[in-house]
């Protein structure tokens, strides 16, 4: 019989908590006091107030509780964790899924509380990732500037959709409408100006090669209508963008202890100083939470899920994983895609042969591995092994797939023979 790694595993006192928004149920378990190998329990109400939490952790301290488990609904669990872990206990996030009481049973919050409980005491369940208060306060940052840089996305491509209306086509000719030369053109428009020969002659740079387009692109019915909706979403535009550089500046000042794996995450293709700051948000800079580079991708959900039955294994998506982490893997394989780099290749061959999807999560499972080696490491350096590595290593399927695709298009067999070396003259 195969021996197993898990070690029989009973918690002797545990507790384990029901949140809600305004109440929690909480489930305490410890060994008898007279009867031997027997369990008793106490369950209890608690408003999530500080107070009544307080209270909460003196009664957990007189039962000595050593673990108590909570799970992760919606934001309501931070502050009964963030409190519980000040005041010195062991807690533990599960993920709600992991945990599912038998179907076919009543649900109460008791019932949770107690199931809880007993999965917690048994070991039947693993601890999801909680970083560290320095590392929650960065992701905090990061995740604010990120959902304001949507929110400026947003109000551009309203204003977009306003100047659309107003049959102004300056998307059309100019590559970035809030540059110089567009910012200034909208505020001409702002102002009354509705001549496109004199709004033309506002282009600056580059586009002034296009001053004939833009006559074209900017002859329409823009009225004072379009220009009060214009002004808000200017307005809009530059308060969210003056927050974005104060939250990037206070982002700067709480990273400084983690600049030096920020440098080293810099140094990979893809990812900026910016990317670099929210992986080390998401992640944080311990990697011994996770043992291996397989861990953390399956972590991330940027790894396939085994799926199988009767001994057919069949597709099976990669699951939910944490959204914040996947929009920044997402923008470091944007920028991949379009460089000359080994990851670079690697996603313009996957998604050849596998589409963009899968070639998407496969470059975000090779970077995510990067990242590991380069966070475990202090000493690790980036190196990148070039666009021609597959190519160069792998000359013999190279050849194979060429001939392939010859045999395919010609609809004939094609055979190989040595090159005959002609002499010279």
């Amino acid at each position: 019989m195969e021996s197993t790694e898990e070690a029989a595993e009973l918690v002797e006192r545990v507790a384990a908590l029901d949140i809600g928004k305004a109440t929690l149920m909480a489930c305490i378990r410890a060994p008898h006091e007279h009867s031997a190998g027997r369990r008793r329990q106490e369950v209890a109400e608690y408003p999530t107030t500080t107070g009544a939490l307080l209270r909460l952790a003196d009664r957990l301290r007189e039962f000595e509780v050593t673990r108590v488990a909570m799970e992760a609904t919606s934001d309501y669990w931070k502050p009964v964790f963030y409190l519980l872990e000040a005041e010195g206990f062991e807690c533990w996030l599960l993920n709600a899924s992991h945990v599912k009481n038998v179907p076919g049973r009543p649900k109460t919050d008791k019932l949770d509380a107690v199931w809880l409980a007993k999965v917690v005491e048994r070991g039947m369940c693993a601890p999801s990732f909680v970083p560290p208060k320095p590392i929650r306060r960065l992701r905090d940052l990061t995740r604010y500037r990120r959902s304001l840089i949507r929110d400026r996305t947003r109000e551009k491509q309203r204003l977009e959709k306003l100047l659309e209306d107003a049959q102004i086509k300056l998307s059309v000719v100019a590559s970035d409408m809030f540059g110089v030369s567009g910012r200034a053109i909208l505020a001409a428009l702002i102002a009354g100006q509705r001549d496109p020969q004199v709004l033309a002659e506002l282009a600056r740079g580059r586009l002034r090669s296009k001053i004939t387009q833009l006559r074209e692109a900017l002859t329409g019915h823009f009225d004072d209508h379009h220009a009060l909706l214009c002004a808000k979403m200017l307005q809009r535009v530059d308060a969210l963008t003056a927050d974005i550089a104060e939250l990037s500046t206070v982002i700067e000042t709480v990273i400084s202890p983690y600049a030096a794996q920020a440098a080293q995450l810099d140094e990979v293709t893809g990812i900026g100083a910016t990317c670099a700051q929210e992986l080390i948000a998401e992640l944080g800079v311990d990697m011994t939470v996770f043992p291996t580079a397989a861990h953390l991708a399956s972590w991330a959900r940027f790894a396939p899920r085994a799926n199988q039955s009767a001994g057919k294994t069949k597709p099976a998506t990669t699951g939910k994983g944490n959204p914040w982490l996947a929009s920044t893997l997402g923008e470091i394989t944007a920028v991949l895609a379009r460089s000359d780099t080994f990851l670079g290749e690697r996603y313009r061959r996957l998604s050849r042969r596998r589409g963009k999807l899968r070639a998407i999560v496969a470059t975000g499972n090779s970077v995510l591995t990067v990242v590991w080696h380069l966070l475990a490491d202090p000493t690790a350096r980036y190196h990148d092994l070039g666009a021609d590595f597959h190519d160069t290593r792998y000359h013999q399927r190279l050849q194979h797939n060429l001939i392939h695709q010859l045999e395919r298009v010609t609809g004939q067999q094609v055979t190989l023979s040595a090159r005959v070396e002609t002499a010279a003259a």
